[in-house]
């Protein structure tokens, strides 16, 4: 016997509560939408407003319940309960989402079952992780078309992946390639990581959108930076942005200076590689958004958190949306251990002594750090916006590190490198092109610079 009927009938139908008088064809549907959903109950013997009118309790009935709920696919399994004269149909959750009825797809939505046409099917199966967009293997987008040659060495060299097989066995079992089409392609992952991306139109949504703005609102804005190239190389733009305009301060202890950034670096760097690895990159309509303002910094990624992640579990649950772009961030030492960035970002703060990031997990996701209030006492030690400047005789040996470390950089990626404005940068960079140490490539805002063979 059901002890809180009463309460169930008055309170009316509900996301997970159903009311029908009989056990007509549509019942199979309205199974369906709870399965699909978070599970729930369906009254039969029971009209819309909530009143018991009875129906047939009788084992041939039941029996047709029964065969009417295993029409749907793939086998579910629920409970049938007599109350007086009417039947409860107790739905559980779904876990080999989604189910199907002979009159198409259906989800429960407030207090009604919604039939999904082709656009709703394809964005549920996106948002229970049916398909995964890292996984996608893209006909149109093969290999051999805009390889990012010096992203694809930097990758296998810091994650220490051995040359002994061809480069396709070693995209392959990166999951980053495959075959389609009888042509050897990218798949997402594999693109996001090792194709040429910057004036590819196809992934400008993957790329990360910095700005630094004057106040608290977006009203003003002093400085902003458009990313699109490999996901690692976007990683760290935006990192050199963020170091380029948060305050640095120094500590003396004994005969050294050590500079403090005034926001952790290692939680900076966890929320960024957090905001690439988990958004969702079916949302073509909003970017990565790394954000400075006077009070704080937003790293904010579109996609909210994976599902099955509330704010209950937050942080001590891993699910990940995009299970290839994390494996590869995590060969290449961006994630420490699967699961461990929430921690890792809360201790970074903590350790460094500065107020804990606040989360916000809907719609979008978003990581806050509150920076403190430059007129502060412990904000006013020596603060500085600039790097200091590499000495004149180290500035080479840096460009020729960079350029080892990246493959290959642009002029822009030097002036935080080296602390030098940016027409002092490219007379050094001309006259290291002139000495034969290193090489143009391209011209204009593209040219880039690698290492003289």
């Amino acid at each position: 016997m059901i002890r809180d009927l009463d309460i169930i009938l008055s309170e009316g139908e509900s996301h997970t509560i159903e009311f029908k008088e009989s056990a007509d064809k549509s019942l199979s549907s309205e199974v369906c939408a709870f399965a699909n959903a978070s599970g729930g109950r369906i009254f039969l013997g029971v009209d819309n407003q909530g009143r018991i009118v009875g129906t047939d309790i009788s084992n041939t009935a039941r029996s047709r319940v029964q065969d009417t709920i295993n029409k749907i696919e793939p086998q579910l399994k629920v409970d049938l309960e007599i109350n007086d004269n009417i039947i409860v149909v107790t739905v559980p959750e779904g876990i080999s989402k989604p189910y199907s009825c002979p009159d198409g797809f259906y989800l429960r939505s407030g207090p009604n079952s919604q039939k999904l046409d082709r656009r709703n099917i394809i964005e549920f199966f996106q948002s229970e992780g049916r398909i995964r967009y890292d996984e996608i293997i893209r006909e149109d987008l093969p290999i051999a078309e805009r390889f990012n040659e010096a992203a694809y060495k930097r990758y296998i060299k810091t994650a220490k992946i051995s040359d002994v097989l061809d480069r396709e066995a070693i995209l392959k079992n990166l999951n980053c390639a495959g075959i389609c089409g009888g042509k050897f392609c990218f798949t997402n992952a594999g693109a996001l990581f090792f194709r040429a991306n910057e004036e590819d139109v196809l992934f400008r949504h993957a790329g990360i959108v910095c700005a630094l703005y004057k106040g608290t609102d977006k009203s003003y804005i002093l400085d902003a930076k458009e990313f699109n190239s490999d996901i690692v190389s976007n990683v760290e733009d935006a990192l050199i942005f963020l170091k380029k305009h948060l305050r640095v301060s120094y500590k003396i202890e004994g005969l050294r200076r050590e500079n403090v950034l005034e926001l952790p670096e290692d939680a900076l760097r966890e929320a960024v590689v957090n905001a690439v690895c988990h958004r969702d990159y079916f949302e073509k309509g909003a970017r990565v958004m790394v954000e400075i303002f006077d009070d704080r910094v937003d790293i904010v990624n579109p996609g909210g958190a994976c599902k099955g992640i509330t704010r209950e579990n937050f942080g001590t649950v891993s699910i990940t949306r995009n299970s290839v772009i994390a494996s590869m961030l995590f060969r290449v030492d961006y994630i420490e251990q699967m699961g461990t960035g929430i921690m890792r970002m809360k201790n970074a703060t903590r350790q460094a002594r500065v107020a804990e990031p606040v989360f916000e997990l809907s719609g979008f996701f978003k990581v806050t750090f509150k920076r403190n209030d430059i007129s502060s006492p412990s904000s006013r030690q020596s603060v500085s916006n600039q790097p200091q400047a590499v000495a004149a005789t180290d500035r080479k040996k840096v460009v020729i590190s960079h350029i080892e470390n990246k493959g290959q950089a642009k002029a822009s990626d030097f002036i935080n490198v080296i602390g030098l404005s940016d027409s002092r940068v490219r007379a050094l960079l001309r006259e290291m092109v002139s000495d034969g140490i290193i090489e143009k490539v391209g011209n204009n805002r593209y040219a880039y610079y690698v290492l003289k063979s």
